[in-house]
């Protein structure tokens, strides 16, 4: 059996000739990271050993700051999700006194940090990708597949692919991030711009969701000369707590980012009412987010600079139908938008538009389909998907679930069964809603449930303008029609209803540099990761004009 250091070289040398050489020039363009060959028997067998000593060790997991861990004694556990009797890790969290002191540790650390170059900075980055997608490639899979409850594949495009693309785009972009800019000008001066990072330090708090985006989060502000406080999900804290292991690995000097486990309105209040914050860095909830920006308006007057303020908070996601359609491909697009990681995702298919003329086929095929969506533990190859993330979500979807059991308006096709006795196991439910308006079509339930709306063909129209008025948020949405005209038309009439946009194409699955992310209305500030504009908020420039001609008299010249 191959040891887990050989397979990752392995799957290294097994790379296309050219991401390797355009890797090693550092001015090139990165290429998005190649998936794990998890079709390999021998990569199979390594990551399920990796996943089977992740489930059966629980680690102890500190505070870190100035790069000293520091053991709390107040502690919380996370769990396996679908095995919920396993405490995966012990976690210490930081009171208010330590969220305290890290800020001022960080900013003792900042000017050493940012006058670093940018090469410099850069290259602890893409020295973390390395590590990340060679050394502990299966590692990072297994606590992903393990703390988050995801499917092998689900793991992969996270955590490695994503978060990897994420450290070399960013470190890519920060060097150039000013490139653009052009400047007039003149034989008797000459003018310039340099970047600098916030005066101050930038709060960073993460989603369970995706480890990449903890990652992301922490590191992007960081790789333009900032300091962060890093607060990860409690759900999410194992493989958070390898990324922070891997940049200190990779070369992050102690006080860059500063690991904080800690409660969410604890760590919020903390960094909200220090003078010094100069940035919020948020993926979550709308109401989390919205608490944090009230705070920030009523400590305005507290802080040395205006803080920025960056976040995403979800969607209700769509996918429009025309009775043009190619049926396969809605069907399959809409399995896996609306199911992939339990509907986990901020951008997963959370309601559904079917035209009635077509709705009896996408029928047959939705329910054909839900019979073999396998669900189980991430270690079976074979399942689609596994639990929801813990209690809390369980219930919350299960509520969802018991709503449209006795609302006379809805019909549940197929699902509605949920399990909490070993993990928090929720069967992908379908159902049909009678109503438009019916909460099922206009609130997130984020979970494993597809509600579907079927309208009258020639009244699709209404229809559109109905799915730009139905929902708060605008994130993703999807359009799957075989007419240009109706595309062309559908994209004029929902070109505000969603930051990313798909043509016959599920509505999940953007990717770094291919697909920039985020949304408007209350699905947060679009700054879009993945691009260079998802680190812009970050930098604060410098214009510098450099004199030529000395000025040989305070005179104007029609003065005299």
């Amino acid at each position: 059996m191959m040891s887990t250091k050989m397979i990752a070289k392995k799957f290294y040398l097994k790379w296309p000739r050219y991401f390797i050489s355009r890797w090693q020039h550092v001015s090139s363009f990165p290429v998005n990271e190649p998936s794990t060959d998890l079709t390999d028997i021998s990569i199979r067998t390594s990551l399920l050993n990796e996943l089977y000593n992740v489930e059966n060790k629980q680690i102890e997991i500190p505070c870190v700051v100035d790069g000293k861990k520091i053991f709390t004694g107040n502690v919380a556990y996370q769990i396996l999700p679908y095995r919920h009797e396993n405490k995966v890790a012990k976690v210490h969290l930081a009171d208010e006194k330590l969220i305290n002191k890290a800020i001022d540790s960080s900013l003792l650390k900042r000017n050493e940090w940012e006058i670093l170059s940018q090469d410099e900075r850069s290259s602890i980055f893409t020295n973390a990708a390395t590590l990340l997608t060679t050394k502990y490639r299966l590692h990072s899979l297994a606590l992903t597949m393990a703390g988050q409850a995801k499917v092998a594949m689900q793991a992969d495009i996270d955590c490695v692919a994503e978060l990897a693309d994420f450290l070399r785009f960013n470190a890519h972009y920060a060097k150039g991030i000013l490139d653009n800019v052009e400047l007039i000008q003149f034989e008797k001066e000459k003018n310039s711009m340099t970047a600098r990072g916030l005066e101050g330090f930038i709060a960073a708090i993460s989603p369970f969701n995706f480890t990449a985006i903890g990652g992301n989060l922490a590191t992007g502000p960081a790789t333009l000369g900032n300091v962060v406080l890093w607060k990860p999900s409690l759900s999410s804290m194992i493989a958070s707590w390898s990324i922070y292991e891997i940049l200190e690995e990779a070369g992050l000097p102690p006080g860059v980012i500063n690991f904080l486990p800690s409660h969410e309105v604890k760590f919020g209040n903390t960094v909200t009412s220090s003078p010094h914050m100069a940035g919020l860095s948020f993926v979550g909830s709308e109401r989390t987010f919205k608490a944090l920006w009230k705070q920030v308006g009523n400590n305005i007057d507290i802080y040395r600079t205006f803080p920025r303020l960056s976040g995403e908070c979800g969607g209700k996601n769509f996918h429009f139908v025309h009775e043009s359609a190619d049926i396969d491909l809605v069907v399959n697009s809409t399995i896996r938008s609306a199911f992939e990681y339990s509907g986990q995702k901020c951008s997963a298919c959370g309601r559904m538009y079917v035209p009635d003329t077509i709705w009896p086929q996408i029928r047959e095929k939705l329910l054909d389909c839900h019979k073999d969506v396998k669900m189980g533990e991430p270690s079976e190859f074979s399942n689609f998907m596994s639990s929801v993330i813990n209690k809390k979500a369980f219930e919350s979807i299960k509520g969802f679930i018991d709503y449209a059991k006795k609302c006379e308006n809805v019909i549940i096709l197929a699902g509605g069964i949920s399990d909490d006795r070993v993990g928090y196991y929720i069967e992908p439910t379908i159902m049909e809603v009678k109503d438009p308006k019916d909460k099922l079509m206009t609130e997130e339930i984020f979970g494993p449930v597809l509600p579907i709306y079927v309208y009258k063909a020639d009244m699709y129209r209404d229809i559109l303008k109905m799915i730009d008025e139905t929902s708060k948020f605008a994130l993703t949405g999807a359009v799957f029609s075989e007419s240009r005209e109706v595309i062309r038309e559908v994209q004029q009439v929902l070109r505000q209803a969603a930051g990313n946009f798909y043509i016959n194409d599920k509505c999940t699955g953007s990717v770094v540099a291919q697909q920039p992310f985020g949304g408007r209305r209350m699905s947060g500030t679009n700054d879009k990761p993945g691009c260079y504009l998802n680190i812009l908020p970050w930098v604060s420039p410098l214009s510098v004009k450099r004199n030529i001609l000395k000025l040989k008299d305070w005179k104007y010249d029609y003065m005299k």
